[in-house]
Parts: C-alpha cells; sequence; structure tokens
C-alpha cells in the first residue's frame, strides 16, 4: 500500500464534485487501502478521494477506537438526515492542519451507497460515524467544513489558516 499526500487548503480539488465511481474492482480496492494508510499515517478518522487528489466519489473512515467501532470505505455514499437533532462537536480536517471548531452536524443519519467490490450497503449512524459520514460526504461534494461554520469562527478560523507557515510556504 501506499501513503498519498494528502492535498491542502487552497488546492482547487478540495472545491470540487466528485464523479460517481462506475468500475469496481482491484484497483478501487488498492485505492481505499492507500486511502486507509494514508489517514492513518495522518491520524484522522476519515478521509475523501478529492483531499489525495483524486475526483472520486469514495471516502474511508476508521472509528475503531471511538464508540463505534467501524472501520471501511463507502462508494458513491448519499446520506439522509434519521429526525432534527444535532449535535456540536469539534471537528478538524486532515487537509486544514491546525482548525478545530464546533461543527454542527446531524446526530443520526442514514448512508446507503456501494462497497469497493459494487455491492450495496446501508447503515445507520449515529454520533462520530455519523459526524463522519457528513463531514466526507461534504468533501467529496466540494464543500468544507468551514463553510459549516459561524460567521465568527470561520472568521477566526481564516485568520489562523493564512499566518499557518504550511499555508504561506
Amino acid at each position: 500500500m501506499t501513503v498519498r499526500e494528502v492535498r491542502l487548503y487552497g488546492d482547487p480539488v478540495l472545491n470540487t464534485r466528485a464523479d460517481e465511481i462506475t468500475d469496481f474492482g482491484p484497483s478501487l480496492e488498492r485505492l481505499a487501502q492507500d486511502m486507509l494508510e494514508t489517514m492513518e499515517d495522518a491520524g484522522g478518522v476519515g478521509l475523501a478521494a478529492n483531499q489525495i487528489g483524486l475526483t472520486k466519489r469514495i471516502f474511508v473512515f476508521d472509528c475503531t477506537h471511538y464508540q463505534d467501532g467501524l472501520r471501511g470505505a463507502i462508494v458513491n455514499p448519499e446520506w439522509e438526515a434519521i429526525g432534527e437533532e444535532t449535535q456540536l462537536g469539534t471537528e478538524g480536517c486532515l487537509s486544514i492542519p491546525g482548525i478545530s471548531q464546533p461543527t454542527e452536524r446531524f446526530n443520526t443519519v442514514r448512508v446507503r451507497g456501494v462497497d469497493t467490490a459494487g455491492h450495496p450497503i446501508a447503515m445507520v449512524a449515529s454520533g462520530l460515524m455519523a459526524r463522519c459520514i457528513q463531514h466526507e460526504t461534504d468533501h467529496l461534494d466540494g464543500v468544507l467544513f468551514l463553510q459549516r461554520l459561524s460567521d465568527d469562527l470561520r472568521k477566526e478560523s481564516m485568520k489562523t489558516i493564512r499566518e499557518a507557515d504550511w499555508f504561506n510556504a
């Protein structure tokens, strides 16, 4: 497997909607394994394909160290909220180092998609897994979590980004 470069804020691929995946098989499974290894190397719990420069609708996740205990990949994900209840939790992003802010998300969601072999999968998730599904699907839609923040928190985050060494390199 290969650790890939994580694209950082400012890279246009992060604001690009990813394309549906129609080809399944060993190359997609290798991509998912590379993404899991990249995510682990960076210390994350989720990673979308456009974060490594690919506009493909796949994300990986690993919540095995948390309450949800799930790890895997979802291809062509679509989610819907179950109920109106939301959660406010600290959220960060591997593509925006050093930024963590309280972000509101739905508490419980239902996600549908397929696995890397093209078999249908579905789950209901709450807590961290629900947050991960929403965050990573946002990436696949070209949306960064900064866009989900209040105006004041977004301004504070943008100031921190502009002053960051990684941004000015």
